[in-house]
């Protein structure tokens, strides 16, 4: 179960589903639809039924009617698939911290067990965008947390800062908690030829990959871009900018605020091959989340892409940050536009530098944090609760 994205777009929900088909388990997926969805799907032998998605959220007030009617939209998703075929492990990816609420029936009815999949700290989530911490909405989201926590034969953390956090506020057993990262795929994430006519005319480009929400920092690097350019004079840098979110439109109108609409662009959700010459031609990849309660101690999936794609990362210095980087990134101060900028600079002006950079952070990924390092942890999961 998956709320905040559809399936197969979920990049990691649909890498665990295959991983779990590939161990000869029966999955079924139930999610939000993508435009032109249809309401079923059988892809790749997953089992997909969809429902219509939820407005974008631009006001606290929404989220509870959000989580009201994911709870009604994904126990309907359940009972399809009951009705398909019974299943005995429900995995259950957050945000939101209450679609417990719909398995439940299976639970106390069929003894159906739960997973966690702990994509993201909710109430960490929560007061990044709106700086509640100790509001009531926020401790009603530390609660539901703990639910989840509570029904759950078993946790999977994206990264030992979330591990320590199911240990701690869920106080589960070490040996029910299981980090499992979302590495990306070497082979698919391949860089190729660059393309020129990418750059749009200017000598280096920047990308951005990912959501735009308030937390994402997105506002960061476009303010780090007018830094570059109208600061420091340097009208030879691009940025474009992939990915979608409810902060889009705002950032749209702030770029043209700045006066960047000619050395910025925004692609939208763009299939794999616009992003792979996009990637390959790219000089740098901008990882710009702010720390807050919530990126500091979260695992970014973009910049384990830049990596795949060779590219050196600029990033600001957050914990489980430099953990997925290392030495393929280099850190300003947190939060500090003009450094970020500058920092940009310094590597677009050092080639030798970019290229080792790259070559170090593809190594880590084929090495270490390469989705296939991830598999044999997380069908252990099932193989344990299942006892195949």
């Amino acid at each position: 179960m998956v709320q905040n994205l559809p399936v197969p777009f979920d990049r990691r929900v649909w890498l665990e589903c295959r991983a779990l088909v590939a161990a000869g388990y029966e999955v079924s997926v139930v999610c939000p639809k993508g435009p032109g969805d249809p309401s079923y799907q059988e892809l790749e032998g997953v089992h997909i039924f969809k429902y219509r998605a939820f407005p974008p959220i631009t006001r606290q007030v929404m989220f509870l009617a959000e989580y009201a009617y994911s709870i009604v939209a994904t126990l309907l998703g359940l009972a399809k698939a009951w009705r398909r075929n019974r299943f005995t492990v429900v995995q259950v990816c957050n945000p939101p911290d209450v679609l417990w609420t719909a398995v439940l029936p299976f639970t106390l009815l069929f003894g159906v067990r739960m997973v966690f999949d702990q994509h993201d700290l909710c109430p960490e989530l929560y007061e990044s965008r709106f700086e509640s911490a100790g509001s009531l909405p926020y401790k009603a989201l530390v609660l539901a947390e703990r639910a989840t926590y509570a029904l759950s034969s078993h946790v999977i953390s994206t990264n030992e800062s979330y591990r320590a956090v199911a240990m701690r506020r869920g106080r589960k057993k070490p040996s029910d908690v299981t980090v499992v990262r979302t590495g990306p795929d070497p082979e698919k994430m391949r860089r190729r030829e660059p393309d020129a006519s990418l750059r749009r005319g200017h000598r280096h480009l920047l990308v951005y990959i990912g959501v735009m929400g308030p937390q994402d920092g997105v506002d960061l690097a476009i303010r780090a871009m007018e830094h570059i350019v109208h600061t420091r004079g340097r009208t030879d840098v691009a940025l474009t900018l992939i990915g979608d979110g409810d902060a889009a439109p705002a950032l749209r109108a702030l770029t043209t605020e700045l006066r960047l609409d000619d050395h910025v662009v925004f692609t939208g959700r763009a299939p794999d091959d616009v992003v792979k010459g996009l990637m390959s031609t790219a000089d740098i990849g901008l990882s710009p989340d702010p720390k807050n309660a919530l990126n500091d101690v979260s695992t970014m999936n973009k910049t384990m892409e830049y990596m795949a794609f060779e590219l050196p990362v600029v990033a600001f210095d957050l914990v489980e940050t430099k953990v997925s980087a290392a030495d393929a990134a280099v850190y300003a101060t947190p939060n500090d536009v003009a450094e970020y900028g500058d920092a940009v600079l310094a590597l677009l002006d050092d080639e030798v530098t970019r290229k080792h950079m790259g070559e170090v952070g593809r190594r880590r990924v084929e090495d270490v944090l390469a989705w296939r390092h991830q598999i044999p942890p997380y069908v252990g999961v099932y193989d344990r609760l299942i006892g195949s």
